[in-house]
């Protein structure tokens, strides 16, 4: 039975797939890269040029304070949507849910915490912390 099961690559990759598709549909701008890694029972996400560019004027014209507004409302808007295609993805419930995103840098970063760890054919490499680099174009 453990056969039929997606290796932690495999889970990987396919949420970065479906997180640039979520994107690039529900806020209209696509990131250049999505990198997830598990550790245990937490996920980090990190996406690259995720900034929208109404964001980005907003933020070259002096005001960043309104950027980050309509980011923290972007954030605020989708969260409920993310939550459900994560938990979708993964098969577990996500417990909390953070993220922030930095306009200088134009990255996003997302921790999505699980009450247990995703069930998948390698199990034992949960736990690493070797750094390894899920991406997706």
């Amino acid at each position: 039975m453990t056969e039929n099961l997606p290796t932690r690559g495999q889970l990987e990759r396919t949420l970065s797939q479906r997180l640039l598709a979520f994107y690039r549909q529900q806020i209209g701008q696509q990131p250049s890269k999505v990198t997830c890694q598990f550790f245990a029972e937490k996920l980090a996400i990190i996406l690259e040029d995720s900034i929208t560019p109404a964001e980005q004027v907003l933020a070259q014209e002096g005001k960043k304070d309104l950027a980050e507004q309509v980011r923290n409302g972007l954030d605020e808007a989708t969260r409920p949507l993310l939550k459900s295609l994560i938990e979708e993805t993964i098969g577990i419930e996500v417990v909390d849910l953070l993220s922030d995103a930095t306009l200088d840098t134009g990255r996003t970063g997302i921790i999505a915490i699980f009450e247990t760890s995703p069930a998948v054919r390698n199990p034992e490499s949960l736990g690493t912390t070797r750094s390894r680099d899920r991406s997706a174009r």
